[in-house]
């Protein structure tokens, strides 16, 4: 039996980090899926813990918040009343920073007040000072910016009206062609915004789009499991902030918030994670990957 290489590991993460799903993945490594997608949970766990040690004292004179949609095992009318918690809708709340593109915190559940009370708390927790901050009109995130800046944010809401679309049309061009967008509102709710828009964060979620194919639409690519749609978004969030150089910023967003004095590669990354994470020896034979002896 092999010992599954270092350079076998940074193969996976790399795919899976430009957009290649599972078994795409196993067709163009040769390792099982099982196993990719076991050691994508590891480090994807191994992410959330980095991210929470670096992502402290933040400061950041702008943030934009916003929810990308994804699912879980089934569409939500397909859910049965014992799935509700880990099925179905699941929301993955993101803050950015609007001037160096940093994730900040962010948060995988469901679209509900208890997940925005406690998406806020943890954004509260990782930035100094009183920022602007800019959401869309979901309501909930009224108050949970009040009671975590205790009124001292200035907050600001935008919100878009779209067209109605045209019933003439074909179905597969409502289907695949987004709304025009006809007016767009924007709202003081505390303080004195200078600037109200939630175009960085929108940009980032095409990236995550693209780039996690558990979040492409109309695939059969989707998450099976809380767990590990959980797990990808840490990966997805990690890498982004300390691996992938912004286009714009010409370095990644984690050196131009200050939080990194690099560009991580992804070799650091995996480094990184699974000193976090228990190291459990990943061995192949012939055309299947075993983990701690066990047949996958």
């Amino acid at each position: 039996m092999n010992v599954l290489s270092r350079d076998q590991q940074i193969q996976i993460i790399a795919c899976l980090t430009e957009g290649q799903s599972i078994r795409a993945t196993e067709r163009l490594t040769g390792i099982h899926r099982d196993t990719i997608m076991r050691l994508g949970a590891r480090v994807g766990r191994g992410c959330a813990e980095l991210h929470d040690r670096m992502m402290v004292g933040v400061r950041a004179g702008r943030l934009e918040l916003d929810e990308i949609w994804g699912y879980v095992g089934k569409k939500q009318k397909r859910v049965q009343r014992h799935e509700i918690a880990h099925k179905g809708d699941q929301y993955t709340f993101i803050g950015m920073s609007a001037s160096a593109k940093a994730i900040i915190s962010y948060r995988t559940g469901k679209r509900d007040s208890e997940n925005t009370d406690l998406f806020i708390q943890d954004l509260r927790e990782r930035v100094i000072g009183a920022p602007e901050i800019s959401t869309d009109g979901f309501h909930p995130y009224k108050n949970a910016i009040r009671d975590a800046f205790h009124g001292r944010a200035h907050h600001g809401v935008i919100v878009k009206t779209y067209s109605v679309t045209n019933l003439a049309v074909k179905e597969a061009a409502r289907r695949y062609s987004p709304a025009e967008v006809v007016a767009v509102e924007r709202d003081v709710v505390s303080g004195a915004p200078s600037h109200i828009s939630t175009s960085y964060v929108e940009r980032q979620n095409l990236t995550l789009r693209m780039t996690q194919k558990r979040f492409a639409r109309l695939t059969n690519c989707f998450s099976k499991t809380l767990a590990n749609h959980a797990a990808a978004v840490s990966l997805y969030v990690t890498h982004y902030n300390l691996c992938r150089v912004h286009e714009a910023l010409r370095t990644t967003p984690s050196v131009a918030l200050g939080v990194s004095d690099r560009v991580w590669t992804i070799g650091d990354l995996l480094d990184a994670t699974l000193a976090i994470e228990p190291n459990r020896p990943v061995r192949v034979r012939r055309n299947f990957t075993v983990i701690d002896g066990g047949k996958v």
